[in-house]
């Protein structure tokens, strides 16, 4: 019998690998061990510290989530606990209400020393500048001038620390805005349309700003918008108005951000509650300068289902975070990158993160480009179990470490996904793609 043309390959090549598959391809690299730290061409494996500032009780008490969970006492071994475990990308937000202390002054003595470390262990930091809250001198988010006021503190923090590439200059511009200005829960403590309304316009116009002094100093910055990914279900055969708009209403900070039209229920809501045609015109623009990523929170309490009754309960996975990270970028056409996800059991946190890791991977395979993957936080939290609108000192054991920095299982788990999949590349087959490092286009005037 005639030798077929395996046969002759093992005759003349051998059993072995060929030379050249080191480089990638069907037995090359099959992005297995633990990430190298060189960020730009690899996916993104992160994690974050727990950073939230909001005030409650009518501005008398700032919740200041860094000095609850313990950061300020810990922040070298945290530091040292997130290059331990093999990550080497760290969402991580200055605090804004001690560093920013009036207009062009500034007090750099804490956040100088911890982002040295952070550049000394090879960290790459996605830089949060503002998360859920306002010094007190600038008051509350219904502050006309804190667009203006914040695009001088974004370009004070990229001058101070140039370099920094990977920036989110407004943490979920949505939920700030909802539970400062309509729920009631935190800053302001409004409970209004147009409060709301003016909340999340002067929240997107610092996103936008923000980019803006940013780019101009770092002309290569990646800006990870991050923004909470929620869904309500109503079990009514004609859906009501009210879930309707607050379906659509979610998208309002990001279509602002992203020059995407407001949906009409949406615009009318908004136009009738304090936004001008001349605001929304200046929104509609076009996009922000910057390379820009669409962060995607993802909780399993995100989702709810109202019952004929009236009645609410949670809705883990009944969407899950492929199908809202598939329905955002049909809608925005931006990288997107699951930039927080965890759950309030420890036992729970291993098969909650490898749940989200399949997520992640079934969105790659449908051809979305997905930048990156985050659990939130490194340590255990207080009082997110009441959105921290009640100062009840309650733990949420819902990070990789407890306060005491000792892991829970989930720390193991992230390891062990690490090391299978740690260098795997942005997306299926980009090898072909590389990060440059050309100027971002400033936005102009028409």
């Amino acid at each position: 019998m005639a030798d077929g043309f395996l046969d002759i390959i093992h005759r003349v090549r051998g059993e072995g690998d060929d030379a050249g598959d080191e480089f990638g391809g069907g037995s090359g690299q099959d992005g297995g061990g633990l990430p190298t730290g060189e960020v730009g061409d690899s996916f993104m494996f992160a994690t974050g510290i727990e950073c939230s500032y909001p005030t409650i009780d009518h501005g008398r008490v700032r919740r200041d989530q860094l000095a609850e969970c313990g950061h300020y006492e810990h922040w070298r071994g945290d530091f040292a606990l997130v290059h331990e475990l093999g990550v080497r990308v760290l969402r991580y937000g200055l605090p804004l209400h001690k560093v920013w202390l009036g207009r062009s002054r500034y007090d750099w003595s804490f956040a100088d020393e911890a982002m040295a470390e952070l550049k000394r262990l090879g960290i790459t930091p996605i830089l949060d500048l503002m998360h859920f809250g306002v010094p007190d001198w600038l008051g509350s988010f219904q502050n006309p001038e804190l667009p203006v006021l914040f695009r001088d503190y974004c370009a004070a923090v990229a001058d101070r620390y140039p370099w920094v590439r990977y920036y989110t200059p407004v943490n979920e511009a949505y939920v700030t805005a909802r539970n400062s200005a309509k729920l009631g829960f935190w800053n302001e403590q409004l409970k209004s349309d147009a409060a709301f309304v003016t909340a999340i316009k002067h929240l997107a116009a610092c996103s936008i700003l923000g980019c803006h002094a940013i780019a101009e100093r770092r002309h290569d910055a990646v800006i990870v918008h991050s923004e909470s990914a929620e869904y309500i279900h109503e079990m009514h055969a004609t859906v009501s108005e009210h879930t309707v708009l607050a379906n659509k209403v979610k998208f309002m900070s990001l279509d602002l951000l992203y020059a995407h039209p407001l949906d009409a229920e949406v615009l009318l809501h908004a136009l009738d509650n304090g936004l001008t045609r001349e605001e929304y015109a200046w929104f509609m623009r076009g996009d922000p300068p910057g390379y820009q990523v669409l962060g995607i929170d993802y909780y399993g309490r995100n989702e709810h289902i109202i019952k004929p009754d009236g009645s609410k309960f949670e809705a883990e996975d009944v969407m899950g975070w492929r199908a809202i990270a598939c329905q955002y970028w049909q809608r925005y056409r931006k990288p997107v990158m699951h930039t927080e996800t965890n759950v309030f059991n420890a036992d729970a946190g291993p098969s909650w993160l490898w749940k989200q890791w399949v997520n992640v991977l079934s969105v790659r395979e449908e051809g979305v480009p997905v930048l990156g993957f985050t659990w939130y936080s490194l340590t255990d939290q207080i009082d997110w179990d009441s959105q921290l609108s009640e100062k009840n000192d309650t733990v949420n054991a819902c990070g990789l470490y407890d306060l005491a920095r000792k892991p829970h299982p989930v720390a193991a788990e992230f390891r062990a996904l690490l090391e299978e999949f740690g260098r795997i590349t942005l997306m299926p087959h980009a090898e072909m793609l590389h990060t440059t490092n050309q100027a971002a286009r400033l936005k102009v005037d028409r």
